[in-house]
């Protein structure tokens, strides 16, 4: 007889943002000047998207923020990954599989329809649509507006467009190994001054 699962070893969930959080994009391409965004450092740091809406065609340039390969391939072993953005599946789709890099592990999304639009136009996240558990499940994201709604499950982290330096994945790493081995993240974040 297997022994009985606890809330413990249960499978946490990491919800990631997706624009200024993993990476960045716009419709002009940004300069290419020597050493911007680590390109010699990051293989493939650069994409280009093509949206179709409304029966208009859009380029946008996606640039990758520094480590997201490292990062995605490290908590990937850690938590169940999910993608909760606010923007349009027919935009972030393809984003999203050019992150993944055929892996498999960004295969659960959410867009802009599953967030909740406020007055003022900001969309938040309700972290239950991706789990009911609220101990079990995160969310990284540049935004406190976006985790206004489970305040205590947010994880900030600076905006990013463009600093080629930016370490910002890699500081999360240490916190996010030691909340899957806790039964409440919100416990954790909440003594760590996350939320």
């Amino acid at each position: 007889m297997a022994p009985r699962k606890t809330p413990f070893h249960l499978p946490k969930t990491l919800v990631l943002d997706l624009d200024e959080t993993l990476i960045h994009s716009t419709s002009r391409p940004l300069p290419a000047r020597a050493g911007l965004f680590g390109l010699g450092r990051q293989k493939g740091a650069q994409h280009t998207v093509e949206v179709y809406l409304g029966g208009r065609s859009s380029l946008y340039h996606v640039y990758k923020r520094p480590y997201v390969d490292f990062f995605l391939r490290k908590v990937s072993g850690w938590y169940t990954l999910v993608v909760f953005t606010a923007s349009m599946q027919e935009y972030a789709d393809p984003v999203i599989d050019w992150l993944d890099g055929g892996r498999g592990i960004l295969g659960r999304r959410l867009f802009r329809e599953s967030c909740t639009q406020l007055p003022n136009g900001a969309y938040t996240k309700d972290l239950s649509v991706v789990e009911q558990d609220l101990a079990r499940v995160c969310l990284i994201d540049n935004s406190p507006i976006s985790y206004s709604v489970n305040e205590m499950n947010g994880i900030p982290i600076e905006g990013w467009t463009h600093d080629p330096s930016d370490e910002a994945l890699l500081d999360l790493l240490p916190v996010l190994d030691s909340l899957r081995f806790t039964s409440d993240v919100r416990r954790v974040l909440g003594i760590r001054g996350y939320s």
